[in-house]
């Protein structure tokens, strides 16, 4: 972890971040989508990282490069299992595996959206 602090407003631009993430999520809980779908194809996640790249160089050597990195890395894993889960669904016998790893997915989204969020409010990097 570095010891530069970060810039003024990128905290709360962190947190914004989490809260768009988290946001698209909880449509997934409340709605009919599940919870990886609405994460990734939500106009609030999508905006988070547009924000995580276009922001990214400005926290460069801070402990929020880390979350940064949770958060991107959180939004592109997600993407790759739930194109796996689409290519299982394709075939009948997949069916029920790719419905488990989209639920599956969308409680990891979840574990990491809280896991991040509560790192950032101890002002500590997510590892």
């Amino acid at each position: 972890m570095s010891t530069t602090s970060p810039p003024e407003g990128a905290v709360r631009l962190t947190h914004l971040i989490y809260g768009l993430h988290a946001f698209s999520a909880l449509m997934g809980v409340i709605s009919s989508a599940a919870i990886v779908t609405a994460f990734l194809t939500g106009w609030p996640s999508i905006l988070a990282v547009i924000l995580n790249y276009a922001r990214r160089g400005e926290v460069r050597g801070t402990y929020l490069e880390s979350h940064f990195t949770w958060q991107i890395r959180t939004f592109w894993w997600a993407f790759l299992w739930l194109v796996i889960a689409i290519v299982l669904a394709v075939t009948v016998i997949g069916i029920p595996l790719a419905f488990l790893v989209v639920v599956v997915t969308g409680v990891w989204v979840l574990y990491r959206i809280i896991r991040g969020w509560l790192a950032l409010n101890d002002g500590r990097p997510i590892t």
